[in-house]
């Protein structure tokens, strides 16, 4: 598995010579860089979530495309359900042994066993990621942890800034919001508090797949069209594992799908699909009129606020 370190015609963050056009991917990159350069200059222990999925793909490769050719200078973790799919486990791994990163897992599974969180039957485990993360946090003394939320994506995440201020108990007030005026951000923090920062806050989700496509950036193979056993639950194609599903009456079935997002295998719903190479996934996206987590995620139906209540409580 090989991931470039640059296709585009100028160096990340690089400033264009005079007359030089910067297409609109230039213009996020060189932004994504910038706050990640930011970050590891202004904070002491950074630490970059990475879960497998396309989001938390694209930042790490523009991490090593702002370090280079240093390697990336803070681990990478993932709050791990338990309930992952397996394509998305082995892409972790196999791109940590690659680049030579150092992996810090929080897992889920862990703080059941331990009784920090319960777990409720037939639930997804999604809910429970924010004490094993916060735990992490805390043992670890990370002071920014970088996350691959986008404005596009959810009600909530459209409030937060690049730079977004945790108290010491890991939770977001929206009121403690501060501004990034000309681009000049604030991650002072007190001890025991740390910064929450989205490098990818002004992307679209058609955005990261043309950046995907230009920087030739490989993905698990469940973010293309393939053929899959699934049950239908909430208007969503479920598949079947250990979490729980199916439940008696849902009928399992062969199906063409993909995945726009990726998460815990209890509440991401793939959707029918035939596109099979990035090309034709971005035509796909570039027509829908739901966002992929609208679209393919149950534990953002529970309500309207359902997101912003878990940001609260320190989710991602």
């Amino acid at each position: 598995m090989s991931t470039s370190t640059s296709t585009s015609t100028l160096p990340a963050g690089t400033a264009a010579p005079a007359g030089t056009h910067l297409t609109q991917l230039d213009a996020l990159e060189s932004e994504a860089v910038h706050v990640m350069r930011e970050v590891a200059g202004e904070l002491e222990r950074p630490v970059l979530l990475f879960s497998g999925g396309k989001d938390s793909i694209v930042m790490l490769h523009l991490a090593r495309k702002a370090f280079w050719p240093a390697p990336v200078p803070f681990p990478v973790m993932h709050v791990d359900t338990g309930h992952n799919f397996p394509e998305v486990i082995a892409y972790r791994d196999a791109t940590v042994a690659e680049h030579g990163l150092r992996l810090v897992v929080a897992s889920v599974q862990d703080a059941i066993d331990d009784g920090r969180v319960v777990e409720a039957p037939g639930g997804s485990r999604n809910p429970l990621q924010t004490v094993p993360l916060l735990d992490a946090i805390t043992a670890h003394r990370f002071d920014a942890v970088f996350g691959g939320g986008r404005r596009d994506e959810e009600k909530a995440r459209a409030k937060e800034r690049m730079f977004s201020l945790r108290d010491e108990f890991g939770q977001w007030d929206p009121r403690r919001q501060r501004p990034e005026l000309w681009d000049l951000y604030n991650g002072r923090h007190r001890p025991g508090e740390h910064v929450r920062v989205f490098p990818l806050s002004n992307w679209t989700e058609l955005d990261v797949w043309r950046y995907i496509e230009r920087e030739r950036i490989p993905l698990p193979e469940i973010y293309f069209a393939h053929e899959r056993d699934v049950f239908a639950r909430d208007g969503m194609w479920l598949t079947a594992g250990d979490w729980g599903g199916p439940r008696p009456g849902e009928v399992v079935e062969r199906r063409t799908v993909r995945y726009r997002t990726v998460g815990d295998m209890s509440c991401t719903g793939a959707v029918d699909s035939h596109a099979a190479t990035v090309a034709e996934v971005i035509a796909e996206v570039a027509s829908s009129r739901l966002t992929e987590r609208g679209a393919t995620r149950a534990d953002d139906r529970a309500s309207e606020a359902a997101m912003e209540d878990r940001k609260r409580e320190g989710y991602f």
